[in-house]
Order: C-alpha cells, then structure tokens, then sequence
C-alpha cells in the first residue's frame, strides 16, 4: 500500500521569515529521518509552500507525521494531507512529476483540512483519503483513523513547545533524566509536563501504530 502526503504550512504568508522558516522545515524533517527513517521519500519542497513526501505503510506515514508536528517550533506547523492509493512519475524535460490517484487523495485530503479549520475543528492538521477501488474494508479502517487523527491533532495542539519536545524525546527512547538536563530542569519537572501534556497516550498510540515496536 503506497501512502502518498501533500503538506503545506499553516500561516505561510504570515511567516515573517519565510527563509528561514523553510530551513526549520527542512532541518526538522532531515532529523525526523535521522532518528527514525520510515519515509520511502521524505517530505521535500515543490512548490511555493507545498511539500510532498511517500511513505510504504500507512502507519509509517502516521508516526512520521507526529514526530514532524512535536519536533517543529512554535509559530511553525504543517498541515497534512494523506492519500492511499497508486503513484507514479510522468516524464518531462524539467524531470520527473508526481501523478496518480494517490496524489489526487492527498490533494482531496488537504482540502479537508482546510474546511475542517474553517469551521468546527480549527485544530485539525491531519486528515487521510483512499483512492477510488480500494478493498471494502479500507473505507472503515480510513474512518477509524482520521478519528484518531482529530483527537491526536487537538492534544498536540495543546501542548507547549517544551512540551512538544518532551514527547519527542520519549518517542524516541530518551530518558527523563537526559531530558531534564537538555531543558535545565529536574526529573519530576519532566514526568509532570508529560503527564500534564496526555504525553502517554500520544506514546501508547505511537506504540499500537508500531505493533509494540515504539
């Protein structure tokens, strides 16, 4: 199953340093691949304020996709549209262009995004689409998702920066007590801002995503 990502960052012509704002991105997700390499072609700039990325399993995409929101910096964010289904490339004298039903889904799925914002769920960053001519169980298994997706969403959207970077570092193995030396704190400081932040539950969920590899 090929899972193909559209981003695009929230706010891009409000940035106030769009240069620099685009080396954040970049160097965000050039360590999200460094600490956890799941992208068959990770997230790279198209055009304008666009990205695109593909990952081989839908849960790939999901924990990748986490681990970009926690790691990037206030001010900063990507919303994310995800699309199941075929990809390919069409030739051209300027190179390679992404096609397919794939790509269709993930435009399909940052569009709703989008409405979603506008209306009920503002803090929605992340919604999932299936290509037509999916198996019948594919359409619940999309439902179920975005489901969490909403939930997931919102909880990230609390979070403070610190505690974005907590998460992060858990997710990816570190310990509480290396933690609390990067960010100059004691130990219980840091179980206290991921309990507070409902860091275990965002793990817990990375880990059933892993089949109880995180």
């Amino acid at each position: 199953m090929v899972i193909a990502v559209v981003a695009d960052i929230v706010g891009s012509r409000k940035l106030d340093d769009r240069s620099s704002a685009q080396r954040t991105l970049d160097e965000t997700i050039a360590q999200v691949e460094k600490d956890l390499p799941l992208a068959q072609h990770p997230l790279t700039p198209t055009v304008g304020d666009e990205q695109q990325g593909v990952y081989n399993g839908l849960e790939d995409a999901l924990v990748s996709l986490l681990m970009i929101q926690l790691r990037l910096p206030d001010g900063i964010a990507f919303r994310f549209g995800i699309g199941i289904g075929a990809v390919s490339a069409v030739e051209s004298v300027h190179g390679e262009l992404a096609d397919g039903p794939g790509w269709y889904a993930a435009r399909a799925a940052i569009e709703a995004v989008h409405a979603k914002e506008g209306r009920a769920v503002p803090g929605a960053r992340t919604w999932i689409v299936g290509a037509p001519g999916q198996d019948e169980v594919m359409p619940r298994t999309i439902a179920a998702f975005n489901a969490y997706l909403l939930v997931r969403d919102e909880l990230v959207g609390a979070m403070s920066e610190r505690e974005r970077r907590l998460t992060y570092g858990r997710l990816i193995g570190r310990s509480q007590q290396e933690l609390a030396a990067d960010e100059g704190i004691s130990q219980p400081s840091v179980s206290k801002s991921l309990r507070s932040a409902g860091s275990a539950a965002l793990l817990d969920g990375v880990a059933a995503l892993r089949g109880g590899a995180a």
